[in-house]
């Protein structure tokens, strides 16, 4: 990315809203990288994350809000739909911003980054919509369409979620998607118990409580956590408590052999390794070779020595392990991420109908290839951070069609129908979890056994 010194923070949020929008690239990613690499001061940052996360969240609202505005034009330039984008937000939902410095600073970056023509259309428009405000979603009639665009989720995956769910459920995943995710970690128990570990987080100012989901969740209220010296010292790891479970459903115990096909960043790898004590091994495996790096970083400063790490194709794991190799195996299986839209709001509008297709393809590929290693009565738990049946349900059911000597776990279905989860999917192939369910990423988390 250029240096952006000489640019004010809403001239940074259009260039990387404009790289999200034309590369696909990841805002967090960007965010982070121009604020280290930039000289942006501590309450800028706070405005350059509002006004990107906020533009990228809201971005089919946005467009609604703007059609009557410019619809007369013929046609307008990317930048400048993004311009405007990123105004109207500055706008309507954040109110301690003035309405003269949103307009005067989005005429300027249009004289700078165009010509005085560009300039004069986004004052007029920019104008217009101060005078006359922006147009309420009732006039949607078909509630399918106006809660895509009350929620700015895309109408084919609402439409989805719909069919696969119903409108109730459908409603409430769109609404949650909206609202802001609480941090949780886990306790490394190599470390001390939860309880201890709480004690060493409010020692730190850090206000936080025991999670009543998972035995190793802590849920963080207040207080940087990230910047702590119990982060630091290895007490503890970020992880959302669905990713906790699925590494949890699987059960392992000290001594055993597991391998996790699809690790990075390592969140499950490092779960699974604590809660063997530190014995046995985690056989880590990931294909992107530059984010092994992550996985071995994790489990260092977890001061966890179990965990073995190398980069490879999951679907060619059987040219280097024997037939019945391991106690236990986590697919975690590459998807679509629609679980994980509160974190990565981008994902909504770079994956399509053909990419869920694609993907279920590759997790039953994988499944195929991993299932073989596992030893006779071993376990295997299959997840993903997605939801929908196509890449849950559906793989796991063709999967067991074609492995006969494979079954879902019944003991499994015993545990999950237990009302802590009333608010998740319960099918005969596993557990959907949706974000409202926990007030966590969506998953689904199913377990499977080698008779």
């Amino acid at each position: 990315m250029n240096r952006l010194e000489n640019k004010n923070v809403r001239q940074v949020a259009l260039e990387l809203l404009i790289r999200i929008e034309k590369e696909g690239a990841f805002s967090h990613l960007l965010i982070h990288q121009a604020i280290d690499r930039n000289n942006i001061k501590t309450v800028d940052e706070n405005l350059l994350t509002e006004i990107v996360y906020g533009t990228i969240e809201n971005k089919l609202t946005l467009d609604f809000y703007l059609q009557p505005f410019i619809q007369k034009q013929k046609k307008i330039t990317d930048w400048v739909l993004i311009l405007l984008r990123m105004s109207v937000y500055q706008l309507v939902y954040l109110d301690k911003i003035p309405v003269y410095a949103v307009i005067n600073e989005a005429v300027h970056i249009a004289k700078v980054k165009g010509h005085r023509g560009i300039a004069s259309f986004v004052n007029g428009v920019l104008r217009n919509v101060e005078r006359q405000g922006v147009r309420n979603t009732s006039e949607i009639k078909n509630p399918i369409n106006r809660l895509a665009i009350e929620t700015s989720h895309p109408l084919w995956l609402v439409q989805l979620w719909v069919d696969a769910y119903g409108f109730e459920i459908t409603e409430q995943i769109c609404k949650t998607n909206k609202m802001k995710k609480p941090m949780t970690v886990r306790a490394n128990r190599l470390k001390g118990t939860r309880e201890e570990v709480l004690d060493v987080l409010n020692r730190e100012d850090i206000k936080a409580t025991l999670s009543e989901i998972v035995d190793q969740a802590i849920q963080v209220e207040q207080g940087n956590v990230l910047k702590s010296n119990v982060m630091k010292d290895g007490y503890i790891t970020v992880q959302d408590v669905s990713s906790m479970l699925a590494a949890n459903f699987l059960q392992v115990e000290p001594e055993m052999s597991v391998l996790d096909t699809c690790s990075a960043p390592g969140g499950k790898a490092t779960y699974m390794a604590e809660a063997m004590d530190n014995t046995g091994t985690v056989y880590s495996y990931d294909l992107h070779k530059n984010k092994i790096k992550l996985i071995e970083n994790h489990a260092k400063r977890l001061g966890l020595t179990n965990i073995q790490v190398q980069d490879l194709d999951a679907r060619k794991l059987q040219t280097i392990y024997e037939k019945g190799t391991f106690d236990r195996i986590l697919v975690d299986a590459p998807c679509t991420g629609f679980g994980v839209i509160r974190s990565k709001p981008d994902i909504t509008y770079h994956k399509s109908l053909e990419d869920i297709k694609r993907l279920q393809t590759i997790q039953l590929n994988i499944l195929q290839e991993v299932a073989p290693l596992l030893k006779k009565d071993g376990k295997l738990v299959y997840s993903t951070c997605t939801i929908n049946p196509l890449e849950n349900e559906e793989v796991v059911q063709q999967f067991l069609e074609y492995n006969p000597t494979f079954t879902v776990d019944d003991t499994f279905l015993l545990e999950i129908n237990h009302p802590r989860y009333n608010k998740a999917k319960i099918t005969d192939f596993g557990m959907q979890i949706f974000p409202q369910t926990f007030n966590s990423d969506g998953f689904f988390i199913t377990r499977l056994i080698h008779k």
